[in-house]
């Protein structure tokens, strides 16, 4: 349990990484390792899962984007104030980074909104690890000057999309995730 000020983080969003449980930050491993509650991806490597402490309360939330079985968004916002409410350290594990098409800019916004201290802690992001793992890199000074990130999650005739497809068109190297 923590025991510091009241704006000492009790919840940590904390990517993962890609998949693979030796390719979270240190950081990451050691928030894991001393957590009372670890909110868990489906995604997650059960051997990093297996890094948690064994009196720490694992809750699985099955997160898989619309598939089946994936808890709704407002739930997991709902077990984040519940725990983070207690006091308790608490680890949100997400695959990849937390930043990158995670929800952890909608799962700060809500802990922000409830007053609950947070720290949001980077991970690998699939695009990066993806790409190392296949032998390249993003960008490269002399013909990949630049990249960009998009989620392909809505249909580009939607009106709900406002990505600017034929912007992005101009970028050297583009990521599509989902």
């Amino acid at each position: 349990m923590l025991t510091n000020s009241a704006d000492t983080p009790r919840v940590f969003l904390v990517g993962a990484g890609p998949g693979a449980a030796d390719l979270i930050t240190l950081r990451g491993l050691r928030l894991l390792q001393r957590a009372d509650v670890v909110i868990t991806d489906a995604l997650i490597a059960p051997e990093l899962l297996a890094e948690a402490r064994p009196d720490a309360e694992i809750v699985q939330v099955g997160k898989r984007g619309w598939c089946v079985g994936s808890t709704k968004q407002e739930t997991i916002h709902e077990l984040l104030i519940r725990h983070g409410d207690t006091g308790l350290l608490v680890v949100r594990l997400k695959g990849g980074d937390p930043g990158i098409f995670g929800r952890g800019g909608e799962e700060a916004e809500v802990l922000a909104a409830h007053g609950i201290p947070f720290e949001i802690v980077p991970g690998v992001t699939t695009a990066v690890a993806g790409a190392a793992a296949a032998g390249f890199a993003l960008t490269h000074r002399a013909v990949g000057p630049t990249v960009g990130f998009v989620t392909g999650h809505h249909d580009p005739e939607s009106p709900e999309s406002n990505v600017d497809w034929r912007a992005l068109t101009k970028l050297s190297t583009l990521v599509v995730y989902m």
